[in-house]
């Protein structure tokens, strides 16, 4: 049987590929998986089952039910000023990952370039890659706050270049961008004609200076898409459920291959989701309290037992250098997990760039924390 060769070269998930060791494992502490360890609040729960009870078991429109988007409408309207009609520029999408896929498809031909951050989100470069596109990637070290510049998009680019992909607060870093910086992007952006994807799903949980979304710039909003979701801040991963904003042709599109493909969300997790807007604002804060509580201690604990780690502006996770030790970062992974059973990610999961380095995830509870970094305190004193 023979194997789509874009399918063959891409390589599995270097997440999942390290986390299938743990499983079986027992005592493990695992800082990897980048979900909340918050269960969705009750209230939105209610909702869902509530819905249930009443008999909505049905399909929706392809784009999602009317009253979602229009609520989607206005929530991004009331928090950003953003306008988007709720009948062409609006579409509910399978989780995030889904709205990047449909959107990808929907913009890339056979051989257009697609910028993409180095490290990133394991997804783009091969969801790029599966398109026929090319998946460009640009270095953000460490040095610049892990952070892309308008220099380093002019200098990526070509005639070929199609789009940029930008995560921001950023999976697997935590770096964020102020206004200003993100006007800098936009300028060169519409210099080069681009069109921007803005994944925005940790919009929520940025720390240090309010979120600016990307299509609010000058200009932006007729070539930016724009991604969220409810799997982060709400803690629905479970519910897979985001959408997507943007132009409507590019809308159009993506709705076509969506109805080919997932037909629609399911109604209980949209019924969801309309309360978690509804209601949900008081939840948000409370988690984001206690991720906040817990960047402060996973950050000054790691720098404090020897790997130099930058303060996360958003998300919930910790990218330690770990190059002090002389060990790549899956070596160190490996061994980490062997010898004190505590799981964090490789950095190479995340591109070339992620060596040197590891992801932490602080969704965890502070207890967790604390004796996974004690461990880690003790294998750093321990290796040869």
């Amino acid at each position: 049987m023979k194997i789509s060769r874009l399918v063959e070269q891409i390589p599995p998930s270097g997440i999942r590929a390290f986390f299938d060791l743990v499983l079986g494992m027992k005592d493990v502490i695992s800082l990897g998986v980048g979900e909340p360890d918050f269960v969705t609040p009750w209230n939105i729960r209610e909702r869902a089952i509530y819905s249930l009870e009443e008999g909505y078991t049905s399909y929706t429109s392809n784009k999602g039910m009317a009253e979602l988007r229009r609520d989607i409408s206005r929530h991004l309207q009331n928090k950003y000023g953003l306008k988007y009609d709720h009948e062409e520029e609006i579409l509910v999408t399978v989780g995030v990952s889904e709205a990047f896929d449909l959107a990808i498809r929907a913009i890339v031909e056979k051989g257009a370039e697609v910028l993409i951050t180095d490290p990133c989100y394991v997804s783009y470069g091969p969801i790029v890659t599966l398109c026929a596109g090319t998946p460009v990637p640009i270095k953000t070290p460490s040095e610049k706050g892990f952070k892309i510049s308008p220099k380093d998009i002019n200098k990526a680019c070509s005639s070929g270049t199609k789009a940029i992909i930008l995560n921001y607060p950023t999976n697997p870093t935590g770096a964020s961008y102020s206004r200003k910086e993100l006007t800098a992007i936009s300028e060169i952006v519409a210099r080069r004609g681009l069109i921007m994807l803005s994944d925005e799903i940790y919009c929520e949980l940025t720390y240090d200076f309010g979120h600016t979304a990307f299509p609010v710039l000058p200009g932006m909003k007729e070539r930016t898409v724009y991604l969220n979701g409810f799997s982060k801040a709400y803690a629905m991963t479970g519910w897979r459920i985001g959408y997507a904003c943007g132009p409507r042709e590019i809308i159009a599109a993506m709705t076509k291959i969506h109805q080919y493909t997932m037909m629609c969300v399911p109604i209980t997790s949209q019924m969801a989701a309309r309360e978690a807007l509804k209601s949900g604002d008081r939840a948000i804060q409370e988690m984001k309290r206690e991720y906040r509580r817990r960047r402060q201690f996973v950050v000054s604990r790691l720098n404090e037992i020897g790997l130099s780690c930058h303060m996360p502006e958003g998300a919930f996770y910790a990218f330690p250098s770990i190059r002090s030790t002389g060990m790549s970062s899956m070596e160190f992974a490996g061994k980490l997990l062997a010898s004190q059973k505590v799981a964090v990610v490789p950095g190479t999961a995340f591109g070339a760039s992620g060596e040197g380095h590891v992801r932490i995830s602080y969704a965890s509870s502070f207890e967790n924390l604390k004796e996974a970094l004690s461990r880690m305190e003790r294998f750093l004193k321990d290796r040869p």
